[in-house]
């Protein structure tokens, strides 16, 4: 009988994957978390002074040929190299190697938001000079496809069980954590690597974003750009790169004797259903869904010690998450920890949710909550701790991850101490 909770199989994260701002693998991004470094700066991908913004979060000294054949790896956008990058990462963190005895019980869950939108933009571009004939690669449609993260990871790996690609918007890798620990809890699956991963650092993708008044304008210091609940903040700094997870089963993952970061104890997902780009303004969605994903875990709000926020650096994302944490934790609001560590990733959309709940596994094994840097002036509208610029050291019991989205699309995952 397999160990359980609720009548469901528990589930351990016993690998992590990171490609980031801040460096490649888990080590070097937690790293600078914990010392408050920023990993944003002028964009080197083209030349964007074209555009308002002129900064991002690039992934730098990324050789996908230490994972990738050189020769696949010209068939393959960008996301998709992150992502393999990522789950080999995870895999090896995790000491598993997935054999045929188990690789039926196996999942693959990516979530990508914008998918291969730079290659698509480039062969529009060769299409236009020597027409649909020459301009566009027999690779193009396979190297684009959203999926294809998730269908490309699962070949390398040997995952033959589900293979799920969620694609909503900013909140795709958490609900991808999310549904990848629902297979595991229902017996679906034994193991599962699930996170997201993201690469539209691309002229049209930028220029979109600018047009909705979304990004940060702070070009002269891009360090100090992605400011999230500070008074001046102007927007959100746009990022690339991938974390994954792999998930298992409690019980078999005590059995191997892996190293357990933490449980996977709760998930919620909901939908403001309401404006295409802005979330509700009195916060009900993530109000809601943090307190489903409570629920679901069978916590009080007293006992989430920590909560890594959304966290944008918007006006109006900032301040309605800070709303809604106030109304999911009533009076434990005034004492729980919240910090972004988009002030230091930048904004990683697809990649996001899994980015962050692998740093929330990270706090709850180490003891360290990571800082919000850039927070110089209070907003007397988001009021809450916000770890101000400095780590703390300090006992994280349960902590969760918020993960907002266009479309008025919300997910909150909950992990706890194993």
């Amino acid at each position: 009988m397999n160990e359980s909770t609720n009548g469901r199989r528990r589930v351990a994260v016993t690998g992590i994957g990171l490609v980031t701002p801040l460096g490649i693998g888990a080590d070097e991004t937690w790293g600078a978390l914990v010392e408050g470094r920023s990993g944003i700066d002028r964009l080197t991908h083209f030349d964007p002074s074209a555009l308002e913004t002129h900064i991002a979060g690039e992934v730098k000294r990324f050789e996908p040929t230490r994972w990738i054949s050189e020769r696949d790896v010209r068939t393959m956008d960008r996301f998709v190299q992150f992502g393999i990058a990522g789950a080999a990462l995870a895999f090896a963190d995790a000491g598993l190697t997935v054999d045929d005895e188990l690789a039926d019980r196996a999942g693959c869950y990516v979530g990508v938001a914008l998918g291969g939108s730079p290659l698509i933009e480039s062969t529009i571009l060769e299409v236009q000079k020597r027409g649909p004939r020459f301009g566009v690669s027999p690779f193009f449609l396979p190297a684009v496809l959203p999926n294809m993260a998730a269908g490309l990871i699962a070949s390398r790996f040997n995952l033959k069980g589900p293979n799920v690609c969620t694609a909503t918007a900013c909140s795709s890798g958490a609900h991808a954590i999310g549904e990848a620990m629902r297979g595991i809890q229902r017996g679906d699956t034994d193991v599962a690597l699930a996170g997201g991963a993201e690469a539209s650092l691309n002229l049209v993708a930028l220029a979109g974003f600018a047009a909705a008044r979304a990004l940060s304008k702070r070009n002269h210091s891009p360090r100090e750009a992605s400011r999230p609940f500070d008074r001046d903040r102007d927007g959100f700094v746009m990022s690339e790169g991938a974390g994954l997870l792999v998930l298992e089963d409690m019980e078999r993952a005590r059995a191997r004797g892996a190293r357990i970061y933490a449980e996977l104890a709760g998930y919620a997902a909901n939908c403001d259903a309401g404006h295409p780009t802005a979330p509700a303004a009195n916060g009900d969605g993530a109000f809601r869904c943090m307190r489903s994903a409570l629920r679901d875990a069978r916590l009080r709000p007293d006992e989430i010690d920590y909560v890594n926020a959304h966290g944008t650096s918007t006006r109006i994302n900032d301040q309605v998450e800070t709303l809604a944490i106030k109304n999911a934790f009533g009076e434990s609001a005034r004492t729980v920890m919240v910090s972004s560590t988009k002030s230091m990733t930048g904004h990683m959309l697809g990649a996001a949710g899994g980015v962050e709940a692998a740093v929330c596994a990270l706090t709850l094994k180490e003891g360290v909550v990571p800082p919000t840097i850039n927070y110089v002036t209070p907003d007397a509208a988001c009021d809450l701790d916000f770890v101000p610029n400095e780590a703390r050291r300090t006992r994280v019991r349960a902590a969760i991850s918020n993960s907002f989205g266009f479309g008025g699309s919300n997910a909150t995952l909950v992990l706890t101490q194993a």
